[in-house]
Parts: C-alpha cells; sequence; structure tokens
C-alpha cells in the first residue's frame, strides 16, 4: 500500500477493516488521534496512525482492554518501556490462567451432566433392569457422614453436603452416590448412617477423601421413584442367592437423573451398587 500524507476516516475504515464508530471511540480516548483540517474541521488521520490499527487489534485479541494497552502503546515511560509491557503482560498472563481453569471446571460440570443424561436416555430406551457383575475401578470422592431419616429427596439435593463443599472452597460435579451403612435397612427404609459421596472440581481435602470402587460389585440400575427401589433391590438379593454370590452388608445409590434433572420420577434412573463376591471365595 502507497502512503500519503492525509487519510480521512472512510479512508483507514477501508484500508483497516475497522468501523468509523471504533476510529471516533478510539480518538476520543487517546488511542489512535486524529488532526483536524483547519478550513473545515474534518478529522483525518496519518499514516502512522494507519499502522497503530493492526497493533491495537493484535492486543484485543490477547484480551487486553482499551485501557491497558494505553500505556505501553504510547511509552510514556521510554527508560522502563521493557518493563512496563512485561508487568502488563504478566498481569495479564496470570488472568487468562484464572479464566482457562473457570472455563475447565464449568465444561467439566457441563460435560458430567451431559454424560449422565445420556447414560440415563439409554437405560430408558433399551429398558435395562438387568442384574449384572462388573468391576468398578477404584475412584476418589469428596463425603460426608449424615444420618438418613428416609428423606431421599433432601439427601440428593443436600443443602447440609452443598454447605460443606462449599466451605473447602470446592465445586461438585457429577452424580450424587450414597452409600447406605445397612443394606436390610435400607430395604426398609428405615433410618440409619450414610455417607454421601461426589466428585468435586478441585483435589478434596485428605480428612473428606474416600475411594469407592476397586472391587467386583453387582450392579442393577432402578427405573422410576425412589419409593419403589426396595423392589430392585429384593430383586438383586435373588439373582445373587440364585447365581451363588454374597452380597455386602452396605450398597451405594448413584443417581444418574434425579430430582436436579427432572420432578417426573417416572423418568429417575438410580443404578445400584454392591460388593459381591462368590461363594466360596478367598479374598
Amino acid at each position: 500500500m502507497k502512503s500519503k500524507a492525509k487519510y480521512s476516516i472512510g479512508d483507514v475504515s477501508h484500508i483497516c477493516n475497522i468501523s468509523k464508530k471504533a476510529l471516533r471511540y478510539y480518538d476520543n480516548i487517546g488511542i489512535i488521534t486524529s488532526q483536524r483540517q483547519d478550513y473545515n474541521n474534518y478529522r483525518y488521520y496519518t499514516y502512522q496512525s494507519l499502522l497503530a490499527v493492526p497493533v491495537i487489534k493484535y492486543y484485543k485479541q490477547m484480551g487486553f482492554k482499551l485501557e491497558e494497552m494505553r500505556d505501553f502503546i504510547e511509552g510514556k515511560s521510554p527508560s522502563n518501556v521493557y518493563k512496563a509491557i512485561k508487568n502488563s503482560f504478566t498481569s495479564k498472563i496470570s488472568e487468562l490462567e484464572q479464566q482457562q481453569e473457570e472455563i475447565r471446571r464449568k465444561y467439566e460440570s457441563v460435560k458430567d451432566w451431559y454424560d449422565l443424561v445420556s447414560e440415563a436416555e439409554m437405560v430408558i430406551e433399551n429398558d435395562i433392569r438387568e442384574v449384572s457383575i462388573k468391576y468398578v475401578e477404584a475412584s476418589d470422592y469428596m463425603y460426608q457422614d449424615q444420618t438418613f431419616e428416609n428423606d431421599i429427596e433432601g439427601s440428593i439435593i443436600n443443602i447440609d453436603w452443598t454447605n460443606y463443599v462449599e466451605s473447602c472452597q470446592n465445586e461438585i460435579t457429577g452424580p450424587v452416590i450414597l452409600n447406605f451403612s445397612s443394606l436390610k435397612l435400607r430395604m426398609q427404609d428405615k433410618p440409619q448412617g450414610i455417607r454421601i459421596l461426589q466428585k468435586t472440581l478441585m483435589p478434596a481435602p485428605e480428612e473428606a477423601r474416600t475411594k469407592l470402587g476397586g472391587c467386583l460389585m453387582a450392579s442393577c440400575y432402578h427405573i422410576g421413584p425412589h419409593e419403589t427401589i426396595h423392589e430392585t433391590y429384593a430383586k438383586m438379593c435373588r439373582w445373587a442367592a440364585k447365581c451363588g454370590y454374597i452380597l455386602g452388608e452396605e450398597t451405594y445409590e448413584r443417581y444418574v437423573t434425579d430430582y436436579w434433572t427432572t420432578r417426573n420420577s417416572s423418568q429417575f434412573v438410580t443404578e445400584i451398587l454392591i460388593r459381591a463376591a462368590r461363594q466360596g471365595a478367598t479374598s
């Protein structure tokens, strides 16, 4: 492009692919200043003004606000210009790292929920209700011990648990899992001690961390209201006796979809997990 002495605002807008409105704003805040014609007071720009536009676009691409650009673009402190630039970039790097971490946590939360809805959809569409034995990989969870008073909704959408996680400056993701200490009491809908487990987006404190899995477990999906879940437990117990398995004393309910997702309880999907071993097998 051949340079010339003066460029109208229309020229700059066309050449640099930038709106006139943006140019006027940059002029007003002193980022790209124009000059005025003596005879008609029209603003015009120099060739150096044009060359400033790509620089500003690049800084905007990096996430700098116009106010943040001004000092090191204008170079008001020539003796410390690089120090000023480094300080600005160091601050921006820290800010972007924080934003990146926030996006990671949001993405993981949304992805986990999407996966749960997809799992529930697959279970319902294929009417998967068979009991099976599977190896469950050991995973870390954050937990809190509580007492179950037969309020399943209040145990899943758990205010005490939410407050506890927040007090640890953490965030939850994935399904709520309730670990009932007594399979027998759960089948009878009686109060008992429980442990609520859930994945967190940051490492859980050591004293609030536990593992689930690392063993063979009987698994069965329960489709429908939680009030009828004892029917699925009874089916699992019959299956274990028939197939020669001994079930553990405690049980885990993994709420794939529940009150968090829908109020239509007929669409609830819960996976029941109980530690299992072959009769006569040695541990």
